[in-house]
């Protein structure tokens, strides 16, 4: 860590600055001193059925969040609350007539990986499908430890079907039968939606 980007920092900190700005590079550099003022913000108004577009309080936290250059969104734990009693016909016709596109949970899920730099991989099986989220640009035997460190220790290759694949085909079975199944080697950066299944011995 350089004695400049300490100083920079500290200067920020002193004039009660966020560090939202710094480089990718900086950022690793600190990492080790966990500071809060580094940690990635979303700035989410909580606010009734009516103000779902937008009010008077949320124009304030927008003009916050605009000027730190962080993620702003508005929120309705009322709405949320009532989408998740319904079911999907239910929640679309809801959501139309809300004039919204998607629940807003959804909405902050998506801001929060992509803030966080982060996407997922699944695993299926006969009993479950499961979803692991890691860092972009994570190669196929790193991602295999999310699973369990045996899996990335004896790594032998994954077989790999894309998440459109996947639902096209109607699953693994069918996706093999259409050749839609690739053999990836340890240093295969896994895609968002992929559908992997390691291969390893230990």
């Amino acid at each position: 860590m350089t004695l400049s980007l300490l100083e920079e920092i500290k200067s920020k900190l002193e004039k009660g600055q966020k560090l939202h700005d710094l480089t990718k590079e900086q950022e690793s550099l600190i990492k080790e001193l966990k500071l809060i003022s580094a940690k990635k913000i979303i700035y989410v108004a909580n606010v009734d059925e009516k103000g779902i577009n937008g009010n008077q309080y949320t124009k304030i936290v927008a003009q916050i969040a605009n000027e730190e250059k962080a993620p702003f969104m508005i929120i309705s734990s009322k709405i949320e609350e009532d989408l998740a009693q319904m079911d999907d016909i239910e929640k679309k016709e809801y959501l139309e007539m809300l004039g919204l596109n998607e629940p807003g949970l959804d909405k902050l899920s998506k801001i929060a990986y992509e803030l966080l730099d982060l996407i997922t991989f699944f695993t299926a099986g006969p009993k479950e499908v499961r979803g692991w989220p890691i860092k972009k640009g994570t190669v196929a035997k790193k991602a295999a430890s999310e699973i369990h460190s045996d899996i990335e220790r004896g790594f032998i290759r994954a077989e790999v079907i894309s998440f459109d694949d996947y639902v096209k085909s109607g699953g693994e079975k069918q996706a093999k039968e259409m050749g839609l199944v690739r053999l990836e080697g340890k240093d295969y950066i896994i895609q968002d939606g992929d559908v992997v299944y390691f291969r390893f011995n230990v």
